[in-house]
């Protein structure tokens, strides 16, 4: 979906899939992502493309895991904008909130909120009837 482009306007392209709380459906939600952005003409294997694939992936791994309610769905909504990316991911579970968990040795999980603090320009969290959405924002320039 595209926004009308006019001389105060810019150009926004909008993409939103609903995906399965597996992980297949957050795997599916990762390629999707990248079709779409080089669909938009941000191809495979440059920075933002590389780093919006490990957004996608984190979040929605995270969504699956962390907030997984039986029978529902999580949300992948990408919006390009004039000079950034935003990327969210939104689950059913409101009460588990990410934090970025402190470093621990040889730990085999819980680096994923801070690969996304590494390569995004900010993210948060923001609250929904159902649930939660978790975003990220990834600079252009």
């Amino acid at each position: 979906m595209t926004a009308p482009a006019g001389p105060s306007r810019p150009l926004v392209r909008v993409f939103t899939q609903r995906f399965s709380a597996t992980r297949r459906g957050a795997r599916l939600a990762r390629q999707l992502a990248l079709v779409e952005l080089h669909d938009w003409g941000i191809p495979e294997r440059t920075r933002v493309s590389d780093d919006a694939g490990v957004v996608v992936a984190e979040l929605a791994a995270n969504a699956v895991v962390h907030g997984w309610v039986p029978g529902r769905d999580f949300e992948l909504r990408m919006t390009l904008l004039e000079g950034a990316l935003r990327i969210e991911v939104s689950d059913a579970c409101q009460e588990r909130r990410p934090e970025v968990a402190p470093r621990a040795y040889q730990a085999e999980s819980g680096y994923g909120l801070r690969l996304v603090d590494a390569v995004a320009a900010c993210w948060g969290v923001s609250d929904r009837v159902v649930g939660k959405t978790v975003w990220a924002e990834l600079t252009l320039g």
